[in-house]
């Protein structure tokens, strides 16, 4: 048994649903409709015993001539879907109206055993999630052509499709399907459909046969097989990486559902809008905290708190200065005389002093000297005292007219 994920088993499921209940009308009584601004319209129906949600999309919904309002009974007409990533299936409404063993099977079942033995159910190639160039190979004289055309225009139109006109039954038809797949096959292709519509055990032998089955399973390009009806089940749908029930299945299953997507982008604006109004209110929230703050702590404010800041240590400063220059304000008066005093005294003690050296120097000054003073040195020196002088020395002697040098020849000392 394969292990498949969520998302894969949901895209089975949501295959299965959309091919099997491609058209149903269900009647019910409405209720939870939601115009979305996008103009679809979301609402349930129910009965006393369950509920079933619905949506029908803007170009369906321009069609009503009255407005649907809970607690309407309607008779609604579409198709069953499932909405991917949550699981839910829907209703999707088109319109709404109020209410009033043979030798063939032996051989089917040994040619299932010998693939299973070369091992052509293994290694399956995965899908394109969002395929742009599909190969279909089928007859392009049958109506299967034209259903899956259909369904692939109603499901995604941004693919582009090239057609294989192939011969699905009767002589010729394995030679031509395996040379189909092979030029399909090497067009670097998204993905190949292998499709015809139902038919007897005979008619589908074409796609049980080994040269067909081999060529899918060495084809490069993922390839779904979608021959007949549900019941129909051949050996390529084991060979191929995936099996369709029907060729409208195929399409189903490959490409993607623009009704889902747009449904996915209801839900993905809803949450944008969500998250960015929750975004904004808090920022919101935040811009008024920030504005109640700035009116308390402006700049003007803070100007004006450290002006009378200043202006109170102001007056603090000059209370202090005063309380410390008051102590000392008499003493500072009475300093000046004390000053004058005593400048005064010191002035009249050097006066004096200069009036006695100028008394000594001008004792001392030649000019005032009696006759026959005269200035007596050796070698360069003043001569302070003669009883120091030696016999045979010569000195100098000097007077205000003349220098002279003398020796000296005998030398008494005075007592």
């Amino acid at each position: 048994m394969q292990t498949l994920s969520v998302s894969e088993l949901n895209s089975q499921i949501k295959g299965l649903l959309e091919a099997t209940f491609l058209q149903v009308s269900v009647c019910g009584e409405v209720s939870n409709c939601t115009y979305h601004s996008s103009g679809h319209i979301y609402f349930s129906i129910k009965d006393k015993d369950s509920i079933l949600k619905c949506v029908m999309f803007r170009g369906n919904a321009r069609y009503l001539k009255f407005k649907i309002e809970d607690g309407m009974d309607l008779t609604l007409n579409g198709g069953i879907t499932l909405f991917i990533p949550r699981g839910e299936y829907q209703l999707n409404c088109f319109s709404a109206t109020p209410s009033g063993v043979g030798e063939l099977t032996l051989a089917y079942e040994q040619l299932k055993k010998e693939y299973e033995k070369k091992g052509y159910f293994l290694n399956k190639k995965p899908l394109p999630k969002f395929p742009k160039k599909v190969g279909l190979i089928t007859s392009k004289s049958g109506a299967v052509l034209h259903d899956m055309l259909r369904v692939a225009n109603k499901r995604w139109n941004l693919v582009e499709f090239i057609l294989f006109d192939t011969l699905v039954q009767g002589e010729g038809a394995k030679e031509n399907i395996v040379k189909n797949i092979q030029i399909a096959d090497s067009l670097n292709l998204d993905c190949l459909i292998l499709a015809r519509g139902g038919g007897s055990l005979e008619d589908l032998w074409a796609f049980n046969e080994p040269l067909v089955n081999e060529a899918i399973f060495l084809a490069k390009t993922p390839i779904i097989s979608a021959i007949g009806h549900e019941p129909d089940v051949v050996l390529s749908d084991f060979v191929a990486d995936l099996r369709a029930p029907t060729p409208s299945a195929a399409m189903e299953i490959l490409l993607p559902d623009k009704i889902e997507w747009l449904m996915r982008l209801d839900s993905m604006q809803k949450i944008m809008e969500d998250k960015i109004k929750g975004f904004l209110e808090k920022k919101n929230k935040k811009l008024e905290y920030l504005r109640v703050l700035l009116q308390k702590n402006s700049f003007f404010e803070k100007i004006k708190n450290h002006k009378q800041q200043l202006l109170t240590l102001q007056k603090f400063l000059t209370q202090a200065i005063e309380s410390k220059i008051i102590p000392h304000r008499y003493a500072l008066e009475s300093t000046p005389l004390i000053l004058d005093q005593k400048i005064t005294k010191i002035l009249t003690n050097k006066i004096n002093q200069i009036t006695l050296l100028k008394t000594k120097l001008e004792s001392k000054n030649p000019q005032n000297q009696k006759k026959g003073y005269v200035y007596a040195s050796f070698q360069g020196k003043p001569i302070l005292k003669l009883s120091k002088i030696k016999p045979n020395c010569l000195l100098t002697l000097e007077d205000l007219s003349a220098s002279v040098e003398v020796q000296v020849l005998n030398k008494k000392l005075i007592t």
